[in-house]
């Protein structure tokens, strides 16, 4: 099968792989229709994320079963389903809650070396009733990938925030993640949301969906817009220290900073006493995706939450290069890519 790549050099190349085999009697083979590039794929081409030999990435990824375990009552081969990005063992307490960041054997992402990458035109999937989703007939594909990933992140960053009906939100970086959260942030109760990005483009993606957007700098920019004191909550999509700089400085005395961008390996030096004596509230998750999806099927069946206009191209499987070049360049005119076989 084909698949992408990311080597020790951050060269993004399509490679010819072995096809996967069925991952135990829980597991599902899955024929990729469509997968899509995270910003937090991102990480291997800037040395973020160091790697010393070749990992096949992607953790966003739609299909049709191919292949599935003796095992799996829930899903027939043929079905359309949407994979978390978030794996789990599907059976421990922590699977339990259906969150599997929580799972006890350590939750795995997709595309993260251990188990395959989404990218590709085959996809082995363990604890396949666990971690898939059948896709209702009134979803459609982009929806559904952001279902894997991005809409659950931002979802998950907003119920996080602590929004208060009526109050006000930053939401930091107007990436996929940002553009989910913002969304997510109004239908919540927001009544303002501020969303900072240095990027024009994603800037009026943004206004478009219902945000004031602010130029950085961010925490400057958000205090002038609240006559001094901050946002109730602040949303770090992008996770750098920077970012976490502004969060830090522009939520106002008593608020919550919700996390969701994914940091380098350095540590961030939190000003621990700052944030003590003002008496702040900072969460940082990764998405519990399957915990997230009873909430966000209804309301995109309903019509109650638009994801219109996040994914702004497609580009072909064998084009990954040119698509990684284009999610890097942070140009005007992208803000999340879909790739197909």
């Amino acid at each position: 099968m084909r698949a992408v790549v990311v080597d020790a050099g951050a060269e993004v190349r399509v490679d010819n792989r072995p096809d996967p085999v069925l991952p135990g009697t829980d597991g599902a083979v899955i024929q990729v229709t469509a997968s899509a590039i995270c910003g937090s794929d991102l990480h291997f081409l800037d040395g973020h994320f160091p790697i010393t030999e070749p990992v096949p990435v992607g953790h966003e990824a739609v299909g049709v079963i191919a292949e599935l375990g003796s095992d799996v009552s829930g899903f027939t081969v043929g079905d359309r389903v949407l994979v978390s990005s978030v794996a789990g063992c599907g059976r421990c307490p922590g699977c339990r809650t259906t969150d599997p960041v929580r799972c006890v054997s350590g939750p795995q992402i997709f595309g993260s070396g251990a188990l395959g990458g989404a990218q590709a035109e085959l996809l082995a999937v363990p604890a396949a009733e666990f971690q898939l989703l059948r896709i209702p007939e009134e979803i459609d594909t982009e929806a559904a990938l952001l279902l894997t990933d991005n809409l659950a992140t931002g979802w998950a960053a907003a119920t996080r925030a602590d929004i208060p009906v009526g109050g006000t939100v930053a939401v930091i970086g107007a990436g996929a993640v940002g553009q989910c959260a913002l969304r997510s942030a109004l239908l919540l109760g927001a009544a303002e949301v501020f969303v900072i990005d240095p990027v024009a483009g994603r800037r009026d993606s943004a206004t478009r969906a219902g945000a004031v957007a602010l130029a950085a700098p961010g925490a400057t920019a958000v205090l002038d817009a609240t006559n001094g004191l901050g946002a109730d909550a602040v949303i770090d999509a992008v996770g750098t220290d920077s970012s976490l700089d502004d969060a830090l400085a522009c939520v106002r005395v008593g608020g919550t900073v919700s996390v969701v961008g994914v940091h380098d390996l350095q540590p961030y030096p939190l000003p621990a006493l700052v944030c003590l004596l003002r008496s702040l509230t900072i969460r940082l998750t990764t998405a519990p995706v399957q915990q997230t999806w009873p909430a966000l099927l209804p309301l995109l069946r309903a019509g109650r939450l638009d994801v219109s206009g996040i994914f702004t191209a497609t580009m072909p499987l064998d084009d990954a290069p040119a698509a990684y070049a284009a999610a890097m360049s942070r140009s005007d005119g992208q803000v999340k890519i879909r790739l197909t076989p």
